[in-house]
């Protein structure tokens, strides 16, 4: 990652970047002025579709032997304010996986007959806009803005499609979570800008280009790195600032707020974007204590989700455990480890999007989500059930899904970097994941029901059998054939990990960096 080397609009004669943001603005647009029009759905599912090809597009032309940002464009907004778009191979591959979680949770609407179909619609591919305009973005300030945006667009899905009608509770601490998490993050960036601009003696910059260039004292990238990482960690979301994420699981709109808050993991790449980069070296002296909690939150999350009867509370516990691995993963400061956890986010992603989606079939079907009230479901829904099974095996990283070379990279750089202990317990979280999902899969698909569930449920429309399948050969697709994923991100990551090399493992460091 060459700050300094900057290929303005490579391989490209068209504005790419723009109009894969511009594009599912667009489609929210033409829905809410054609509200109530037959073909509707339709119309959103070719839009997400149109927009899943440009992403593709986007991947084919990326020139994934070149570490300099790509696809670059940028005018001036406002004063210091600037509209800085550029892409390296991680941003390519998020933006492929929101455009394909979005052209699933659409498909997913026309499944269930969701209410308000136009509004929803348009709340989607308005979050949608959102997450790809923080990946493209190069200005940290413009990030803040758009995750500000994307956050009150999840409050709103949670405001009117939640499953269960009494949500004031959840939707009001996810409201005071992401408030606390974006006040951190908008002041930390603004401290980037005014010490940007005491230093030059110029005006406030927020591009990371300048940033970058920007030196800065041990103490203040201390201040710094509190304010932006754990304004990011409430997002991701990290033990101990995981409160809001289990009841907004079980009260939220199963498979579309859930795909939006951890299909997609903004926060790991707004720390992998901006906090690495600008703050080294109170990364360096901080990490070891970032490890601690992530390692704590291995397994406080695992000893809740065997508690659980609600199986979405289960998954969020899922979701919060494996968080703490991909914390290992990114504090072990190597090149290694970043391309380990980029690759371990995108199978999180799918493998959770995945489960959600099974789960928000099986509530369709039987009105509850409480797995004592579950049991013998395979024998009606095999597919929904092999889906879910593969998903949960996947999110444990068994061979051949992409968590499979992930963590072995992850735990490769933690072993160097903290010894074997760290490592042990990170791969004991992973042994204690297994078991609590697989008995989550027993509960509700193996074990004979207990409380006389009808067995005249419908069987799995075509549409759901194609979610299913579609999100299962992403998954084994990125599984059996990783390289093409690995050598994406390789280069665009080879700046972090030059950017620690001279680390050493269990010391901080002290001074300033240019």
């Amino acid at each position: 990652m060459h700050y300094e080397e900057i290929h303005w609009s490579l391989h490209a004669s068209w504005p790419l970047l723009s109009l894969i943001q511009l594009l599912p603005i667009l489609l929210a647009l033409l829905i809410f002025l054609a509200r109530g029009r037959k073909g509707l759905i339709l119309f959103g599912v070719g839009g997400a579709f149109v927009e899943f090809l440009l992403t593709i597009a986007l991947f084919i032309g990326y020139d994934e032997h070149n570490s300099a940002f790509q696809y670059a464009e940028q005018f001036r907004l406002v004063g210091s304010f600037q509209y800085h778009a550029a892409v390296d191979g991680v941003a390519v591959l998020f933006a492929l996986l929101t455009s394909f979680l979005t052209l699933m949770v659409v498909v997913y609407g026309l499944t269930r007959g969701v209410r308000l179909i136009w509004q929803f619609l348009v709340i989607v591919f308005l979050q949608e806009a959102a997450l790809v305009f923080q990946y493209f973005s190069l200005d940290i300030v413009l990030f803040a803005w758009g995750s500000v945006i994307q956050m009150a667009l999840v409050a709103i899905l949670l405001r009117y499609w939640s499953t269960n009608v009494d949500n004031t509770g959840p939707r009001i601490r996810f409201m005071q979570f992401m408030g606390i998490s974006m006040v951190l993050f908008l002041l930390g960036t603004g401290l980037l800008g005014w010490h940007h601009s005491r230093v030059t003696g110029g005006a406030w910059s927020f591009d990371l280009m300048d940033l970058a260039k920007t030196p800065m004292d041990i103490h203040l990238q201390s201040v710094v790195f509190f304010l932006l990482f754990y304004g990011l960690a409430i997002r991701i979301p990290l033990f101990p600032l995981h409160g809001w994420f289990p009841d907004v699981a079980q009260h939220g709109m199963v498979a579309v707020a859930p795909v939006f808050l951890v299909g997609v993991k903004t926060g790991i790449f707004g720390v992998l974007r901006f906090v690495f980069p600008l703050l080294p070296d109170a990364v360096v002296l901080w990490h070891n204590y970032v490890v601690g909690f992530a390692v704590l939150g291995i397994f406080y999350a695992a000893i809740l989700a065997l508690m659980q009867t609600n199986i979405r509370r289960l998954l969020a516990y899922s979701v919060i455990s494996h968080t703490g691995l991909l914390t290992i993963g990114l504090f072990s400061l190597d090149q290694r480890a970043f391309m380990g956890v980029v690759l371990l986010a995108v199978n999180l992603g799918l493998a959770t999007a995945s489960m959600f989606f099974s789960v928000g079939f099986i509530y369709h079907r039987t009105n509850t989500m409480f797995m004592d009230r579950l049991g013998g479901l395979f024998d009606h829904f095999p597919i929904i059930g092999s889906t879910f099974l593969i998903a949960g095996l996947s999110i444990i990283c068994m061979p051949g899904t992409p968590g499979f070379d992930a963590v072995h990279l992850v735990l490769e750089a933690a072993i160097d970097r903290f010894g074997a202990l760290v490592t042990i317990l990170a791969a004991l979280g992973n042994v204690v994941a297994a078991g609590f999902l697989l008995w989550a899969f027993h509960r509700t698909f193996l074990a004979k029901n207990q409380k006389d569930l009808k067995t005249d449920m419908e069987p799995p429309q075509f549409l759901e059998r194609a979610i299913a399948v579609s999100i299962v050969v992403a998954l084994l697709a990125l599984g059996f054939y990783s390289e093409p994923w690995m050598l994406l991100i390789d280069q665009s990551l080879g700046g972090l990990g030059v950017l620690f090399e001279h680390t050493l493992p269990l010391e901080g460091v002290a001074g300033s960096h240019g």
